[in-house]
């Protein structure tokens, strides 16, 4: 009787302890130490993550902002950046939006959701874009695609090839019509820089959804994708409250797509750098 009944057990604190210090034989474990993967969910030691952040378990690339990814790609000392000084503008006077652009400037130290400029990897030089999931999640606003049409122009101008890394939420809402018009923007310049014959590359990177997967992020001659990198248009429960059907556990992610026809290959990050220097040099 009583075997299984809950029992109040009394701490018993030590006389000398004082009020508010911390037991020190209690075991600990440092703030940030540990992090989980968002893609296996599996545990992982920070420090093994590395510069490149991925997962060693299952490949997944952790977020990074565009100045990070830029250190890992670029040779060093070679990147100039192109207009960065471009006026912001509220058309629709959306309510809230321009605190909200200050605010994403402030904490990525971006001007907008995508860097732009000319570098060159393994000495190869080559026009480069960098979206940044960081800003407004990557969101494509006018400014955006303005950046991303001068980027494909200055390319095509200067004969030279252009890698764009995508990541996005898609059109940015609080510019409406406006954001949407980009789509089109961006892709008649794609198609000026592809009629001079010069090479294209898209890497897409998590997440690169909504209105930029309709239109850049999958016109590159060549498309690259990091692993587990979820790539799609509409949203996942959207998509089955309309078909009313019940997706693949991986639909939308890099290795559905590649199985699927929609990318060309999936590459490790800490591969990228190789990877993109070897088709520069081919398509040289």
């Amino acid at each position: 009787m009583g075997l299984f009944k809950k029992r109040e057990y009394i701490r018993i604190v030590p006389s000398h302890a004082k009020p508010g210090v911390a037991d020190i034989n209690k075991p600990s474990v440092p703030d940030k130490m540990w992090e989980k993967c968002p893609s296996c969910h599996k545990p992982l030691y920070r420090k093994k993550l590395g510069v490149e952040r991925t997962c060693h378990h299952c490949g997944y690339g952790f977020r990074i902002g565009a100045k990070e990814r830029l250190s890992l790609i670029v040779d060093q000392d070679s990147f100039q950046e192109w207009d960065n000084n471009l006026s912001f503008s509220d058309p629709l006077n959306f309510p809230g939006y321009m605190e909200k652009f200050k605010q994403a400037q402030e904490t990525t130290g971006l001007d907008e959701a995508v860097i732009t400029g000319k570098c060159k990897i393994g000495g190869f030089e080559t026009v480069i874009g960098v979206m940044d999931s960081q800003f407004i999640m990557g969101s494509m606003s006018q400014l955006v695609g303005e950046k991303i049409t001068r980027a494909f122009e200055k390319a095509t101008e200067q004969k030279l090839p252009i890698i764009l890394f995508t990541a996005s939420g898609g059109a940015r809402m609080q510019e409406g019509i406006l954001s949407l018009m980009q789509m089109a923007k961006v892709s008649g310049a794609v198609k000026t820089h592809s009629e001079a014959g010069l090479l294209y590359i898209t890497v897409l990177t998590d997440p690169t959804t909504g209105g930029v997967t309709a239109s850049f992020a999958m016109q590159g001659d060549i498309i690259l994708a990091e692993p587990q990198a979820l790539i799609g248009f509409a949203g996942r429960r959207v998509i089955e409250q309309t078909i009313r059907q019940q997706l693949p556990e991986d639909f939308q992610r890099a290795e559905f797509l590649l199985e699927h026809g929609f990318i060309d290959k999936i590459v490790l990050r800490k591969d990228l750098r190789a990877t993109l220097e070897t088709l520069l040099m081919l398509h040289k």
